[in-house]
């Protein structure tokens, strides 16, 4: 199994997916990671990324689900996922995937985004993102407001773990 963490910037899926994967034994994969320098730039000097932007990107992300589909490798995965195509783009390549989707309040978030620090995800873009977001009908929908271990205890009952 592949579970998706999804959600916009801040709602906590780096820090949920380490604990979850810490618990499950799973291999995690920091969405964030396959972003090009480009991209990172770009997101750095507070520009909102594009469709033709996030490509490369959702590809890269594309291949890793193929890649441990093929190994049946069970992991767990950060990735906004803002946009249905983006997740058609995933399970169209494998059936084993469950998004987690981190749903949070605007207001919330911005809380959390204005006290992060070392990241090159600007506050300002937050908007953006959930201007585009596109909720998922078919998703484990967890409410973000409470700690991580209560996040992963609700994600671990959804997959019956």
């Amino acid at each position: 199994m592949i579970v998706i963490l999804m959600g916009v910037a801040g709602s906590g899926k780096t820090t949920v997916g380490q604990l979850l994967t810490a618990e499950l034994g799973w291999k995690f994969y920091e969405g964030d990671n396959f972003h090009s320098h480009d991209n990172i730039s770009k997101m750095k000097q507070g520009f909102a990324l594009t469709d033709a932007d996030r490509d490369a990107w959702l590809a890269a992300l594309t291949n890793l689900i193929k890649e441990l589909d093929k190994k049946k490798q069970s992991a767990v995965i950060t990735c906004s996922a803002l946009k249905r195509a983006y997740r058609d783009r995933f399970t169209e390549n494998s059936s084993k995937i469950q998004f987690v989707y981190l749903k949070g309040s605007y207001d919330l978030i911005q809380h959390r985004l204005e006290a992060r620090q070392d990241h090159y995800f600007k506050v300002d873009l937050l908007k953006s993102q959930f201007e585009i977001l596109e909720e998922p009908g078919q998703a484990i929908v967890i409410n973000v407001a409470q700690t991580p271990g209560m996040i992963v205890e609700q994600i671990k009952q959804a997959l019956r773990f």
